[in-house]
């Protein structure tokens, strides 16, 4: 299975969970103890429809749908405070949500179970930062956000309609090129990060601002779409595992770790799209 490329599915339990590997036995032995049945009651049960994934509490479709849906609400709620309730406050919310978030995350994502506050807790924070993200994005460059969200939609839509035609899948010699560029990926940002804090470089985007020499290319261009490319196949890598566990009978409890994964995605490719963007207009 294509467990690797997002850290959030990489916990150990997880792991075990999606790949099938819980105690068995579990539910065949929930008699086990009580007194012998009579006839009759052993025919009303076994003329009882069969349990579902449900009721036997293992993790179903619908589990991650709601739950992802719950999270992302929670994202734009977050997202609302700076936009509409405190706008004087953008940039000191932003920080908040930016740093809150990256330890929350970290929290999340190597945490050995699932804790649904502290989920919660992370995806309203991602919710100040990119809410304070769009909106000084949005006052320089108008309808950005409506651009970027759209963006991100369309590559999630595609995404999941080829993963579900069976056309697009996480192989192993995928996953190897991925963690590799993924790796040079994040090397790079830390990088430009890292010039743009200390003043090397005075463009507010760091080297993506720059052109490609003998262009007037910005380099953030190649630089976004690659990063695009990237958090979608990360879409893929996170439908992998989520249906790996569904298929293998995962608790239900890790509904709540797909959720996550998700929204950690979903908000990445959000970001790319909308910095994307941002450079593209700022070099017109």
């Amino acid at each position: 299975m294509a467990l690797g490329g997002n850290p959030v599915f990489n916990g150990k339990n997880f792991r075990t969970a999606a790949r099938g590997n819980t105690p068995a036995g579990q539910g065949a032995t929930a008699l086990a103890g009580q007194s012998a049945m009579s006839t009759t009651q052993m025919e009303d049960l076994y003329n009882q429809p069969s349990a579902g994934p449900s009721q036997t509490g293992r993790m179903t479709f619908d589990d991650v749908i709601v739950k992802t849906v719950l999270s992302i609400g929670v994202v734009l709620v977050g997202a609302a405070v700076p936009a509409f309730l405190l706008p004087g406050l953008v940039m000191p919310l932003m920080i908040v949500g930016m740093v809150g978030g990256l330890v929350l995350g970290l929290v999340n994502a190597f945490k050995r179970e699932p804790v649904p506050a502290l989920i919660l807790a992370y995806a309203f924070l991602q919710g100040l930062f990119v809410g304070g993200l769009t909106m000084v994005l949005e006052a320089q460059f108008p309808n950005i956000a409506l651009q970027a969200l759209v963006g991100t939609l369309t590559v999630f839509a595609i995404t999941l309609a080829l993963f579900k035609s069976g056309k697009v899948r996480a192989s192993p010699k995928g996953m190897k090129i991925f963690m590799i560029a993924i790796l040079g990926y994040a090397a790079f940002s830390l990088i430009n990060l890292g010039l743009m804090l200390f003043g090397v470089s005075e463009d507010p985007w760091g080297m993506r601002g720059a052109s490609i020499p003998g262009t007037d290319i910005p380099f953030g261009l190649v630089i976004g779409i690659f990063a695009i490319g990237l958090a979608a196949f990360s879409l893929v890598i996170d439908f992998t595992s989520i249906s790996d566990g569904v298929r293998n009978g995962a608790p239900q409890k890790y509904s709540w770790t797909a959720a996550f994964g998700l929204t950690v995605t979903l908000i990445w490719l959000y970001v790319e799209f909308i910095r994307l963007i941002a450079i593209m207009r700022g070099s017109e």
